[in-house]
């Protein structure tokens, strides 16, 4: 039997640009719809819940941040953020509106390709497989924290922190491997199936995020500590 196409909603003003990565995606095997403002978008979401987005932030009428913001609630699939602007603010806003990672453009096809399958495979594994997942599936118990992998859930001292499916990934990741110094290569390719790139802070701001979730000091943090030079080290 063959198998179904995954389908990609891409989100740009920019019918060229539509029309080349919609020919590149197909030719890889997804199965790709188009949009070209934020109104269209958030129905076509709605409607088709596809099971990843790609959405500009520079849109007409309705922006891409506002898209992000407006789907999150009942959207559960991946989204993949574009941006001319290059501005650490719109990284920023990004990830609080629920992004789960960000590429900025131009767009080389064959790293957004990476990104993509990174982004389809992470979600496809984080989803429950059969009535026995949450059995088989561990828990980290450090402190007063609770992380859940079987319901994605984390706890301080039995209080529910809401954590984006990205966030929940990176404190997995992190906590793992506790006492472990992770450089941003090895969060890079764990997460995003990509080596890092200097010039990417998405990993820094991303941690900075969950630092604030976890309340942990961001000047001086106890649990996930910048170790310079190195990495990131979630510690005991």
């Amino acid at each position: 039997m063959t198998p179904i196409a995954q389908t990609i909603l891409l989100v740009d003003d920019d019918e060229s640009l539509n029309r080349l990565v919609k020919q590149y995606l197909e030719s890889q095997g997804f199965t790709v719809s188009t949009a070209t403002d934020g109104t269209d978008a958030i129905n076509r979401i709605a409607s088709g819940n596809p099971d990843l987005v790609i959405l500009d932030v520079m849109l007409p009428g309705t922006d891409g941040l506002s898209v992000c913001r407006k789907v999150r609630p009942t959207y559960t699939g991946p989204i993949l953020m574009l941006t001319a602007l290059g501005e650490d603010i719109d990284e920023v806003a990004g990830l609080e509106t629920g992004a789960d990672d960000y590429l900025a453009k131009p767009v080389r096809p064959r790293v957004l390709l990476a990104r993509v399958r990174a982004l389809l495979r992470r979600h496809q594994k984080a989803q429950p497989v059969g009535s026995d997942a949450a059995a088989v599936t561990p828990q980290i118990c450090i402190n007063d924290f609770t992380i859940s992998q079987s319901d994605r859930t984390v706890t301080k001292a039995g209080a529910a922190l809401s954590l984006t499916d990205a966030e929940f990934e990176l404190l997995w990741l992190l906590s793992s491997h506790a006492g472990q110094i992770l450089s941003r290569d090895d969060i890079n390719r764990a997460l995003r199936g990509l080596e890092h790139d200097g010039s990417d802070r998405t990993i820094d701001l991303r941690i900075s995020r969950l630092r604030k979730k976890l309340h942990d000091d961001s000047k001086e943090p106890r649990m996930i500590k910048s170790i310079r030079g190195k990495g990131y080290l979630f510690s005991l």
